[in-house]
């Protein structure tokens, strides 16, 4: 059984991350949130006994967090959220993996336990997703492709959980729901 993590992430540059919560905090503030979810989404997955690979908005940092021993590194390609998850999805199927679940780099809630129980689950069940508090999620796995998953969507609004579970249901097939976590996105949240 061949297992991937795919983890999507900002390039951590000043003024393009947290952009909702630099309106309540400023730029400086929210990279210095962005920097300290990276290392805690670093923190969770580096000992994973899965294959993982971060996918990056901008451009590869063979330098960072990311040791390129333990993490493959690719760059994001698509028009919206949707069309790269898609991409990256549909490279890692073409790659011969069987169970592939994504995370962003949103929740200080997450940890391994949480994206171990997502692997278990795909043995029984052809999804897993894990709501996020705002409406959306941050943990989708699946055991094939199925790209309307990734099709009209509104992308960062209260929305998304629930278009996708229909579609997942429109599909008539098995998915587990991990437990709510919260992303943050705003200053509530943090």
């Amino acid at each position: 059984m061949r297992e991937l993590l795919i983890i999507f992430v900002k390039n951590p540059v000043l003024g393009k991350v947290k952009t909702r919560l630099a309106k309540d905090i400023g730029n400086e503030k929210a990279l210095e949130v962005y920097k300290k979810l990276l290392q805690h989404t670093h923190d969770v997955t580096d000992s994973l006994s899965v294959t993982k690979r971060v996918y990056y908005s901008d451009v590869i940092d063979e330098n960072d967090l990311w040791a390129n021993d333990k993490f493959e590194k690719f760059q994001q390609s698509g028009a919206d959220l949707g069309e790269r998850m898609h991409n990256a999805f549909q490279q890692g199927f073409a790659d011969g993996f069987d169970h592939i679940c994504i995370i962003g780099s949103d929740c200080f809630e997450i940890n391994s336990e949480i994206i171990e129980m997502a692997f278990s689950k795909l043995k029984t069940h052809d999804f897993v997703i894990g709501p996020a508090k705002d409406g959306g999620y941050y943990m989708l796995g699946m055991k094939s492709l199925h790209k309307s998953l990734f099709e009209n969507k509104e992308w960062s609004t209260d929305k998304v959980l629930k278009e996708t579970l229909t579609d997942i249901e429109r599909l008539g097939k098995r998915f587990w729901k991990l437990a709510e976590l919260n992303d943050v996105d705003r200053v509530g949240d943090i």
